[in-house]
């Protein structure tokens, strides 16, 4: 009887009814984009300094230009020792009094004789911001003594993002992925558009958190179902390619807010399209593999059936029953205990957790340690983007013909090799420290895409989604730490940042070898499959491997 990577070497392992799949479900990555690096645009700190009461009228009396303006009423200096922010610190003096000299109004005040022995105060009055458009930093006053609420902002998206993998994964494999995919989106829609209306902060982290549980896991259950819905051959171009369409996001994201400079607009135009994908409910069957890991055959071969109709391929009658090894087994339900409770899917999930948090510090981390276009965060956010597209490239070219294993090994090689680079070449050679950190930038993408793409290949298919969403947790993980990694360690030493990053790299490049080698084998379909995927093929597919080997890329 056959199973159904047979079928699909038939009726199409990549035709036109998983084309039109794949494409739609490739809007949904690059929507992803706005909630997992939108606090760049959404969360931008102006420049900015406290609102004096009076001061703008003296200037507009005197005509003083901005520079002048600000020489004038805006402390500088360290006095008595102690530093201080004009953003943060104001003269303590009333600009409104009458007499004010415009040449030297602080020297007017009789009881001061010199700028460094006037009183500063608090900017009890707010804050004025240079900036053309508005940011959730500058509405809800973010900065000063209040600057961490926008790192809470931040770490209730990653908190969600957490928190919402293992749940959304652990449905995703009980009841569905077609049924998760569209209760994501729904509450991710609806959450947004709250967002941009959020009357206050507190609500809006509320929302913003509600994106947070959602939008990740049903993310990564749209990448679980496309891989499940196409051939062997096609499953690690789809999986790659699926991520490109995240960093293409990052391209549009950037250009849309170039045009949209205000915070509330913003967030409402990159959320309202989200409600379109509600129209998957009739794009979108569900996973055949998912329902025949559930023992519903007749629903899976119904699925087949519209696929076939969909290629306009005739299903042959020989394959009109799936594999009766599939129906006589038992029913299999997720359980997190499955993901230890062997030893090679135990070494797996271990490998993997590090590696999802490797990845995720090194690519956030490097993103944040390093400006690639001065002070211009349009421009910055764009170049960062396009640096990922070679990544893609080399890995298409790559791991059929070598294997998945040695490029991910190499590409955190060069990461670490990479960040050893950037931290120790002296400041006058920046060109060899900015080439360095695009191919730490390029090598880390590398390594984020692999490991999705293994991620999903090394687990059983009723246990698939539970388990690529319980490793990536730690990407997480790795999200809420790595702003004190940066930012605190660059206080002892501004490259300390990366000697870390290196090590973390380094160690990971080692560990990914230990993974079994994954080109060109069946996915796994039970437990017994997964544990014997360091030998050729999967257990129960070893026959068939051989019977087919000419079909596969050679290593």
């Amino acid at each position: 009887m056959p199973t159904l990577d047979d079928i699909l070497e038939h009726i199409g392992g990549f035709d036109l009814f998983q084309k039109r799949a794949f494409f739609v479900l490739c809007l949904l990555s690059a929507a992803f984009t706005p909630i997992y690096v939108g606090i760049v645009f959404l969360g931008f700190t102006p420049e900015h300094r406290c609102l004096s009461p009076g001061a703008a009228d003296l200037s507009t009396k005197c005509g003083w230009s901005l520079e002048e303006e600000l020489n004038y009423t805006v402390p500088q200096g360290e006095p008595d020792g102690e530093t201080f922010s004009g953003q943060c610190r104001r003269y303590d003096v009333d600009w409104n009094t009458t007499g004010l000299s415009c040449t030297s109004p602080l020297e007017s005040f009789t009881n001061y004789s010199t700028k460094s022995s006037i009183l500063l105060t608090t900017c009890q009055d707010g804050w004025v911001y240079d900036s053309l458009g508005s940011s959730i930093v500058s509405e809800f006053n973010l900065v000063c003594e209040d600057a961490w609420k926008l790192d809470l902002f931040q770490s209730c998206v990653n908190v969600g993002f957490f928190v919402g993998s293992i749940c959304i994964g652990y449905m995703a494999d009980r009841f569905g992925r077609k049924l998760c995919l569209l209760i994501t989106i729904l509450v991710n829609s609806v959450s947004g558009v709250l967002m941009a209306f959020a009357p206050s902060y507190t609500w809006m982290v509320i929302f913003r958190l509600l994106q947070g549980l959602v939008s990740k896991g049903g993310w990564l259950t749209g990448y679980i179902l496309i891989t499940e819905f196409v051939g062997l051959s096609y499953r690690r171009t789809v999986g790659i390619v699926y991520q490109v369409a995240f960093t293409v996001g990052l391209l549009v994201l950037a250009a849309v807010a170039y045009a949209i400079p205000h915070w509330r607009w913003l967030q409402l135009t990159v959320t309202v399209p989200n409600f379109f994908f509600l129209l998957y409910y009739w794009c979108l069957p569900e996973s055949p593999r998912w329902l025949i890991a559930q023992k519903k055959s007749d629903e899976a071969m119904k699925v087949i059936h519209r696929i076939a109709k969909g290629n306009q391929k005739r299903l042959p009658p020989s394959f009109e029953k799936l594999n009766p090894e599939d129906e006589d087994s038992e029913k299999l339900s997720p359980s997190f205990v499955d993901l230890v409770r062997t030893p090679q899917i135990r070494k797996h999930t271990f490998i993997l957790m590090y590696t999802w948090f490797t990845s995720s510090v090194l690519y956030q981390g490097l993103i944040m340690h390093m400006g690639i276009a001065g002070d211009n965060i349009y421009l910055d956010f764009f170049y960062s983007a396009l640096v990922e597209f070679p990544a893609a490239i080399i890995l298409i070219l790559t791991i059929d013909r070598i294997g998945r294993r040695y490029p991910w090994a190499a590409a955190n090689l060069v990461t670490g090799a990479a960040c050893l680079v950037t931290a120790l070449v002296p400041e006058h050679l920046y060109w060899i420290k900015v080439t360095a950190a695009c191919l730490g930038r390029m090598g880390i993408t590398m390594c984020y895409e692999m490991v999705c793409l293994v991620n999903a290949e090394l687990y059983p298919t009723f246990l698939r989604n539970l388990g690529v969403l319980v490793c990536s947790s730690m990407c997480d993980i790795g999200g809420i730490i790595t702003p004190f990694i940066v930012y605190r360690l660059a206080e002892i030493w501004h490259e300390l940042p990366l000697v870390v990053f290196a090590i973390i790299g380094l160690i990971d490049s080692g560990l990914v070898l230990l993974l079994p080698e994954t080109k060109g084998k069946t996915l796994p379909e039970t437990i017994e499959d997964a544990e014997n995927m360091h030998r050729y093929g999967t257990a129960r597919h070893t026959m068939s491997a051989i019977s087919k080997c000419s079909k596969f890329p050679q290593i």
